[in-house]
C-alpha cells in the first residue's frame, strides 16, 4: 500500500460525513494492511469472512477506485436529452389549442409520450403548468412615500400618540344552512350543506390599536359616508380626549368625502396616512379582518342579522378581553426591495 493510499484511507475513517459503507470498506483494507489474515479482520470488525475477502480483493485489483460502489444495472433510457427539451419548450413556450394550459395526458399525447414520463420531466424541473398564483402592483406615485411613512408608524410610533388601523369588512353575510351541522366525530370532520339561506348583510367598521391590540368596533347595515362618520365619533368618544391620533386608512371613496374632510378639521389632533391605492396589506387591521373571518364567521350560522352583529361583538369582547398585538418585522427597504426584485425578475 503506498502512502498516499494510507492517507486516503485513513481521512475517510476519520471524517464524519464519510458514508458508514465506505468507512467499513477503509477499515478492513487498514486492517488487511497490517498483515491480519481474513478470518482475524472479521473478527475484529464483526464482519462476515466473505465480505472482507471481496473488499480486500477488490482493493488489490482496482485500489482506491475498487472501494466505490459499483454501477447499478437497470434498464437503458429511452427518453433522449433533446425529447426532455422538447417537453419543456412546448410545456412553457405554448398552448393546446383547446385549453389554457397543458396536462400531463395531452401533452404526452402531442409528443407521443407516455403520461409518466411527461409527469417525470415536469416533477425534475419543477414545472406544474395546473397551478396559477395572482399578484397585484400598485400604480401609486406616491407608493415609496407612502410605504416609509406607514412601515415608519409600525416601527417607531410617536411617544404620547395612538397608532390606530382603520377599515371596513363590508357586506358580511348572514347565512344559516338548509340543513342542520353534522357535528365532528372520531375520524369525521364536521360536516355542513354547500347551499345555505341568505338573511342580509351587515358592515363591521374596526380600528386596530397597534401598540395593545385592542379592537374598537362597530356594525352597520349600510356602508356609506355617514355610517363612517358615526364610526370616527364612535372612536372619538373611546379615546381620551386630546390625544394625538394616527389613523392608517386605505383610500376607499368614503374616507375622503367633504363631509369627513370636514370632520378631520374640526379635530386637528387626528393625523390621516393613506395606504397607497391596492396595497391594503400594509393595513394591520385586515389581519385582524382574517382572523374574525376564520374564527367566527366562515364556520358559524346565523338566522339573522341581528344574531351575526352580535355574534362579532361578542368576538370583540372576547378578543379585547385577551388582547396581543401583531409585531410587523419587515422595514421598508425589504419591502421596496422584494417589490423591485418581483419587478425585475418578471416585467
Amino acid at each position: 500500500m503506498r502512502a498516499e493510499e494510507r492517507q486516503k484511507l485513513e481521512s475517510w475513517v476519520r471524517r464524519p460525513k464519510t458514508a458508514q459503507r465506505l468507512a467499513w470498506r477503509a477499515r478492513i483494507v487498514l486492517s488487511c494492511a497490517e498483515g491480519n489474515k481474513n478470518q482475524d479482520v472479521a473478527q475484529q470488525l464483526g464482519l462476515d469472512v466473505h465480505t472482507v475477502g471481496k473488499w480486500r480483493e477488490r482493493f488489490r485489483k482496482r485500489r482506491l477506485e475498487g472501494l466505490a460502489d459499483e454501477a447499478r444495472p437497470g434498464a437503458p433510457r429511452q427518453i433522449s436529452d433533446e425529447q426532455v427539451q422538447a417537453v419543456i419548450t412546448r410545456t412553457l413556450e405554448t398552448r393546446p389549442t383547446s385549453g389554457t394550459h397543458w396536462s400531463t395526458r395531452s401533452l404526452a399525447q402531442e409528443m407521443g409520450l407516455s403520461q409518466t414520463a411527461v409527469s417525470r420531466i415536469w416533477r425534475a424541473f419543477a414545472l406544474q403548468p395546473h397551478r396559477v398564483e395572482s399578484f397585484k402592483l400598485s400604480a401609486d406615485p406616491f407608493f415609496v412615500e407612502k410605504v416609509r411613512d406607514i412601515v415608519g408608524l409600525y416601527l417607531n410610533p410617536p411617544d404620547r400618540a395612538i397608532v390606530l388601523c382603520v377599515d371596513e369588512k363590508s357586506q358580511v353575510q348572514a347565512l344559516d344552512r338548509t340543513r342542520p351541522v353534522l357535528p365532528l366525530r372520531p375520524g369525521v370532520p364536521e360536516r355542513q350543506t354547500h347551499d345555505y339561506i341568505r338573511y342580509g348583510t351587515t358592515s363591521l367598521f374596526a380600528a386596530l390599536d397597534i401598540a395593545t391590540g385592542k379592537v374598537i368596533g362597530s356594525c352597520h347595515r349600510r356602508h356609506r359616508q355617514q355610517e363612517f362618520l358615526r364610526f370616527l365619533q364612535h372612536i372619538d368618544a373611546t379615546i381620551p380626549a386630546g390625544q394625538q391620533v394616527h389613523l392608517v386608512m386605505d383610500n376607499y371613496g368614503t374616507h375622503k368625502v367633504s363631509k369627513v374632510q370636514r370632520w378631520f378639521v374640526k379635530h386637528p389632533n387626528y393625523h390621516v396616512h393613506f395606504t397607497p391605492t391596492s396595497a391594503s396589506w400594509l393595513n394591520q387591521v385586515e389581519r385582524f379582518f382574517a382572523e374574525i373571518t376564520n374564527k367566527r364567521i366562515r364556520r358559524g350560522t346565523f338566522c339573522s342579522v341581528p344574531q351575526l352583529e352580535q355574534a362579532i361583538q361578542d368576538y370583540l369582547a372576547h378578543h379585547n378581553r385577551h388582547c396581543k398585538p401583531f409585531v410587523w418585522t419587515a422595514d421598508a427597504d425589504l419591502i421596496l426591495g422584494k417589490v423591485r426584485h418581483f419587478c425585475e425578475a418578471n416585467l
